[in-house]
């Protein structure tokens, strides 16, 4: 994420204005800084309805992905007016301060940006080699530390680096890697050699995520970890890694995340290892087919790492928003619909963009769409007769795009306790690429959270599918999956492909333009071009889920042999339930 820059006054007038205009007439004041006579002049008030609507949700997007808002990026001017808007929405529709007394929740974060002049020295059978940061690998640290020192580290590939004893799997069984430099691949054993029989064929588990990878690698004691990239396995290309691992790095603080954390983490790329591996007498070719073996063993390599790694360390804080609808007979449970309001912000230099560039990361619809998703789905609450018997939180969370960082943080620190948290219901992404035939369930599979959503979706003539991309691991890539870590039955769901108009043609053809087009990009911006009568629907539905769930005593259970179902009886038995 780059460094941003301050709002100009200019700017700064025009988002106080739309922070007030969108708001209903009645809504208390937030503190803005503003002329409520020259707001309404700027853009007349919005008059919204309790109802789920096309113009409401429109609107509340149109405001969160305005130039004004400058890329809600967190820690700048953006942030303070997504925060000032969300608090004043909610409460404008009778919702209450959801974490304690604040509509807030701080989240601590470090900021660590690392010297990219940074050489990854290697000793291969006494022969030196110097890998570039950028073209040949990226490295970083979680520790918080401006100084990682590490000496002649022991090379060792292990794999995939996965221990997975629910399926007799180990890859780091009968090597001891305290203190060395574990090297492994990406995704999960089966997926290069495309056996189905392994872990869940080709669809990615989280021990196929390179953030698990990371995390498996510290708590057999490593000092470092490398992944070796490869486009299909990771389903992204050299170019994003290099791009997500340069500049600075978001993180919670060490002492807010009881996770072990490596010195050092970084990737290389299948270029540099093929030569590496040919120069110690292996074929990388040849690991990809033994490291897909049940029974693999780790091969020590005749290598060493060092590494003197510089960063900038700040610290710095940025903020949830929690909103609560009291339930009326079980306040204590609740179920939570969330969103992340954050996206990657301003781009330019001073505040200027080059002459004809667009510096402004709107994030129209990541996450604009589900951050106004979550608000119709409270107006709709709020208006609720009878109100729901338990509570109904509504979280809109920071720094998703620095790591789901902002849920992670929520689940270390619940408003509500997580085993009184009966359900999650993600929005994130929502397609406005009009009605679809389905419903994509992203790692359908998982919870009886799929049957209630599946009792509104067939009421609507819709059908539940998995995502078309389950190699991608999508279920382990958005907010919900920390919960689902913790044991939390949480769903990720959203329109489909199968589009009423044009079929799955028009439904690729669409998602693939937003992909390559529009996605972590300047041109992610509101159009008024868009459909809204599917995620209209989609809204619908995952309303009907929340309020079966906040009307009843049903508690929601992974399904079995799922690998997230031996936390959630954890949950409950540690809490007596």
């Amino acid at each position: 994420m780059s460094r941003r820059t301050p709002l100009h006054a200019a700017t700064q007038a025009v988002a106080a204005a739309l922070v007030l205009s969108a708001c209903s007439p009645q809504a208390p004041d937030t503190g803005t800084d503003a002329n409520p006579a020259e707001a309404t002049a700027t853009a007349p008030a919005h008059a919204f309805e309790a109802a789920i609507t096309e113009a409401d949700f429109a609107e509340r997007v149109k405001t969160l992905s305005s130039d004004a808002f400058e890329g809600r990026a967190p820690g700048s001017n953006g942030e303070t007016l997504t925060l000032d808007y969300l608090k004043s929405q909610f409460e404008a529709m009778g919702l209450q301060p959801g974490n304690g007394d604040s509509w807030f929740q701080d989240v601590p974060m470090v900021e660590t940006t690392a010297d990219e002049s940074t050489v990854l020295k290697l000793d291969v059978k006494g022969t030196p080699r110097d890998l570039q940061f950028g073209s040949d690998m990226v490295i970083g640290t979680r520790t918080g530390q401006a100084q990682i020192d590490i000496e002649a580290s022991d090379l060792v590939f292990v794999g995939y680096g996965v221990n997975a004893p629910e399926l007799g799997w180990n890859d780091y069984e009968g090597v001891d890697v305290k203190g060395k430099t574990v090297v492994m691949f990406v995704n999960d054993p089966g997926f290069h050699t495309g056996d189905a029989s392994l872990f869940e064929g080709q669809r990615m588990t989280y021990y196929g995520r390179w953030t698990y990878k990371y995390e498996e690698a510290a708590r057999q004691g490593a000092a470092a970890a490398i992944i070796i990239h490869d486009t299909e396995g990771a389903s992204y290309g050299w170019d994003v890694v290099k791009n997500s691992w340069s500049g600075a790095q978001f993180d919670l603080r060490a002492a807010d995340d009881p996770e072990p954390r490596l010195q050092a983490q970084g990737w290389i790329t299948g270029d540099v290892a093929r030569s590496l591996l040919a120069d110690l007498g292996q074929d990388l070719d040849a690991l990809y087919q033994s490291a897909n073996r049940k029974g693999f063993k780790a091969i020590p390599l005749d290598a060493t790492l060092s590494l003197d790694l510089k960063s900038t360390i700040a610290e710095k804080s940025s903020k949830n928003v929690v909103a609560k609808l009291p339930g009326s007979t079980r306040p204590d449970e609740a179920v939570v619909y969330m969103a992340h309001w954050d996206h990657l912000g301003n781009h330019g230099h001073d505040g200027e963009a080059p002459e004809g560039e667009d510096h402004i990361y709107n994030g129209a619809v990541d996450n604009a769409t589900g951050v106004a998703g979550i608000m119709e789905i409270a107006e709709a609450f709020a208006a609720q007769d009878p109100a729901p018997e338990r509570s109904v939180l509504f979280v809109a969370v920071t720094l998703e795009e620095s790591g789901l960082l902002g849920s992670k943080y929520y689940v270390a620190h619940p408003a509500i306790p997580l085993a009184d948290t009966v359900g999650v219901i993600n929005l994130d992404a929502m397609p406005v690429i009009g009605k679809s035939k389905d419903m994509t369930v992203i790692g359908l599979g998982n919870s009886e959270l799929e049957d209630m959503l599946k009792v509104h979706a067939d009421a609507q003539g819709r059908t539940l599918v998995a995502e078309a991309t389950p190699q991608s691991g999508f279920y382990f890539r958005s907010d919900h999956f920390n919960f689902a870590k913790a044991g939390v039955p949480a769903l990720y769901a959203k329109g489909g492909d199968d589009l009423v108009d044009g079929g799955t043609e028009a439904g690729h053809a669409a998602q693939r333009d937003y992909r390559d087009n529009r996605y972590h990009k300047a041109a992610d911006e509101f159009s008024e071009d868009w459909k809204f009568d599917g995620v209209m629907q989609d809204l619908e539905a995952l309303y009907g889920v929340g309020r079966d769930l906040a009307g009843s005593d049903a508690r929601p259970t992974w399904y079995e042999g799922n690998a997230f179902r031996a936390a959630q009886e954890k949950l409950l038995e540690s809490a007596g339930k």
